[in-house]
């Protein structure tokens, strides 16, 4: 019986746990994380992610990985494309997989890459927030943009943070960044991130006017995409998600002004829907 081990792994951290099917239901095991050092070398990159998934593996060697990993990335043949971000340069068309085979011990077809959006929305459409519906839109908001689409049984990286918007991309006005440039132009508001704007010192009706702005800017720019697609629902995760609350109802009205029907809801599963998501195409063998 193989063991079925879901990965994460983000520009400076790594979370691994053990995944269980049980009639229908998902059970995490064995969870361990660590901070990684990833502009170190390929060894010291390596080590750091293979001692958490050894420890995680609890001495079993027969093994499946999933693992969600953000891109560029070459997830067919698990070869990292990533050069520009300043992190994990040293693995930069290498093969990732066949580097973990050898210092796992295993065979590098037990391995399998996926887009970490895609990981996560496949997660949420399995047993989350997404799994009564069939036609979903998933975001990640944190420092970058990510998103995957699921039409049907299709479920992809949808790619959106280059997508042009207003007059730059994606990415410029639905991430980190907008709100520290948002708050210094609007407010001369020095933060370091969105947690910031929820401070007992920062007066709340800012806090509420950019959340505002945000909120309808997120709905602008899916509105193209939802009514398209057709979406049912559009699921949020990543760390600004930890402030849905206060921007997710202004996108929603935003949509439903524009005569669309459809919820936009926060991540259930928060980081364990990529880790879930990630072993999805294992399960799909299984049943």
């Amino acid at each position: 019986m193989m063991t079925i081990i879901g990965v994460d792994i983000g520009g400076s951290h790594i979370s691994v746990a053990q995944i269980n099917w049980n009639s229908g239901s998902i059970q995490l095991s064995n969870f361990s994380e660590a901070d990684v050092d990833t502009s170190g070398s390929v060894d010291e990159i390596i080590d750091a992610w293979s001692d958490v998934i050894k420890k995680v593996a609890n001495g079993k060697q027969a093994i499946q990985l999933g693992i969600a990993m953000p891109g560029p990335f070459d997830y067919q043949n698990g070869v990292s494309l990533i050069q520009e971000q300043g992190k994990l340069k040293s693995l930069y068309q290498l093969s990732v997989k066949d580097l973990l085979a050898d210092s796992l011990s295993i065979g590098p077809e037990f391995i399998l890459f996926m887009n970490d959006a895609e990981a996560f929305l496949r997660g949420e459409s399995m047993v989350g927030a997404g799994r009564k519906h069939s036609n979903l839109l998933g975001l990640t908001l944190g420092t970058g943009l990510g998103s995957a689409i699921q039409v049907e049984e299709v479920l992809k990286d949808a790619k959106l943070w280059t997508a042009p918007f207003r007059d730059g991309i994606a990415e410029d006005y639905l991430g980190t960044a907008w709100f520290i440039g948002e708050a210094k132009k609007q407010y001369e508001l020095e933060i370091e991130g969105v947690k910031d704007l929820l401070a007992p010192e920062v007066d709340s009706e800012i806090s509420r006017s950019i959340f505002q702005k945000f909120g309808n800017t997120l709905g602008e720019f899916l509105f193209p995409y939802v009514s398209r697609l057709q979406t049912e629902s559009v699921i949020v995760g990543g760390k600004i998600s930890n402030a849905s609350k206060f921007f997710l109802p202004f996108a929603q009205t935003y949509l439903e002004r524009m005569g669309l029907e459809l919820t936009c809801k926060k991540s259930e599963l928060g980081e364990n829907a990529s880790l879930i998501g990630s072993v999805q195409p294992f399960f799909k063998n299984l049943t």
